[in-house]
């Protein structure tokens, strides 16, 4: 596999968004390009892709506040998946996390996604139960 990971351009934009529509992550609720325009503003040095030939094959926004990190936007070309694009993401953005002194790292699956769960699983993420809420703070 000869996939190079970098840090997201904005003239990844349309490849990107492309991308999380087909790997079915975008959502009526969610803008994707606000999502990447606000992540543009934070540590946008943990908006990585996957590219392999010059064409964008994966992605992952990664964050850090002080206390964990996060993981959103995983995402492989689904003709892709099982060449080891997502793994070498995931472990890109841990890397980068633990260089700025991230001692774990977290993420949120839905819960109909067992192929995304057992991906997590073999990667040693363990489940635990926690009551997800969370608040709208702009209506995009």
């Amino acid at each position: 596999m000869s996939i190079d990971i970098r840090q997201f351009t904005p003239a990844d934009t349309e490849a990107i968004v492309s991308l999380w529509q087909t790997a079915g992550l975008t959502r009526p609720w969610n803008d994707p390009y606000a999502d990447i325009r606000r992540k543009l503003t934070v540590q946008p040095e943990l908006f990585l892709v996957a590219e392999d030939d010059s064409v964008i094959v994966g992605s992952v926004m990664a964050g850090y506040d002080g206390h964990r990190g996060w993981l959103y936007y995983l995402a492989s070309t689904p003709e892709r998946r099982g060449e080891g694009i997502a793994r070498s993401l995931v472990t890109e953005a841990e890397e980068r996390l633990l260089a700025m002194g991230c001692p774990k790292v977290q993420l949120m699956v839905r819960p109909d996604n067992g192929v995304t769960r057992e991906f997590y699983a073999a990667l040693e993420y363990e489940p635990f139960d926690v009551w997800a809420t969370g608040k709208r703070l702009i209506v995009d």
